[in-house]
């Protein structure tokens, strides 16, 4: 299992299993957060200190939110307001050592105009 954390470590964050792809998307939210995102099932992420720890963004949509440490800011994942059956969400990568990049592949996606992927 891989653990990251926030930076100030409120927000301790355990993924299933460790990410074969990651997604830079460069949508409005994303390229200003800077985040790599990884996708898994809704509920199969543990993550701690959540929600009394953290603060929601909503925005567009309104089908998610992007959730953050509400003491140091770092973006920890998104979800989504009303999960079904089968819902994802994304968990930052940056939040995790970065030698677990090295061995992911970083897909670059076109959430800005396409919502193709790029590669």
């Amino acid at each position: 299992m891989l653990v990251g954390t926030c930076h100030c470590g409120a927000i301790t964050i355990e993924l299933p299993s460790a990410p074969e792809k990651a997604t830079n998307c460069n949508c409005s939210i994303c390229r200003r957060l800077s985040a790599l995102w990884a996708y898994y099932e809704f509920g199969t992420v543990r993550i701690s200190g959540h929600p009394e720890g953290t603060q929601a963004y909503i925005q567009g949509d309104r089908t998610l939110k992007t959730v953050r440490c509400a003491t140091c800011g770092c973006i920890t994942h998104w979800e989504p307001l009303q999960p079904e059956p089968g819902a994802r969400h994304g968990v930052n990568l940056r939040n995790f050592d970065p030698q677990i990049l090295a061995s992911v592949q970083i897909r670059r996606f076109d959430g800005a105009d396409t919502w193709t992927f790029l590669d």
